[in-house]
């Protein structure tokens, strides 16, 4: 359910979210209580429910949320100026490789939604908008460098963006599986050199 909240709100409530990721990386989506968030962010019991008035399944779902946003906010400002053959090599190393390296086997996101969506139908609109935005900004920089004539406009932007995301899903997946990033490499590596195979001869 959506409130209106005065700005102080809005910070505390963000306060608490954070509070609550920071829990849930250390302690894992199950260990996590409500006690330990409010010692944490020094929340009492009657604020915690005014901002989250279903307990631990909404706070859940907002801390899915703010994980979601962390996931592209860490790979900017990479992500939205995928404006050269550089700067794509540049998001690939510098934003998702190195990230998910340091990340290893373990996803603070994964674990929130595989638990929270046996409980929240909403957990999964968090995974569909997170994947929407990822591929709409890949598909973005698709068609800078077809403005620019560094690639053909034959390419469709939207299905090459959503290949790429594919691929890269399916390393993490194998990342998360094996704890190793060279199947995410590979994925990555060969998106990218399609995307350079068809540049614009013109």
């Amino acid at each position: 359910m959506t409130r209106s909240l005065t700005s102080k709100g809005e910070a505390t409530r963000a306060r608490i979210v954070a509070g609550a990721a920071t829990e849930v990386r250390e302690r894992g989506v199950d260990e996590v209580r409500l006690e330990d968030v409010m010692a944490r962010t020094a929340t009492s019991k009657s604020q915690l429910f005014h901002y989250f008035p279903g307990g631990k399944e909404e706070l859940l779902l907002a801390v899915a949320e703010h994980e979601a946003d962390q996931v592209l906010a860490d790979q900017q400002p990479m992500l939205g100026d995928l404006t050269s053959w550089a700067a794509w090599q540049a998001w690939r190393d510098d934003r998702v490789i190195s990230r998910y390296q340091e990340q290893g086997d373990t996803c603070p996101l994964n674990g929130l939604l595989g638990q929270a969506g046996r409980r929240a139908p909403a957990a999964r609109a968090v995974l569909v908008g997170l994947m929407r935005r990822w591929q709409e900004a890949i598909a973005a920089g698709i068609r800078h460098m077809q403005s620019t004539g560094e690639m053909t406009a034959e390419v469709d932007a939207g299905r090459a963006a959503a290949a790429m995301l594919a691929g890269l899903q399916g390393g993490v997946l194998l990342l998360l599986s094996t704890g190793r990033v060279d199947h995410l490499e590979a994925a990555l590596d060969l998106a990218i050199d399609g995307l350079r195979r068809r540049q614009s001869r013109g």
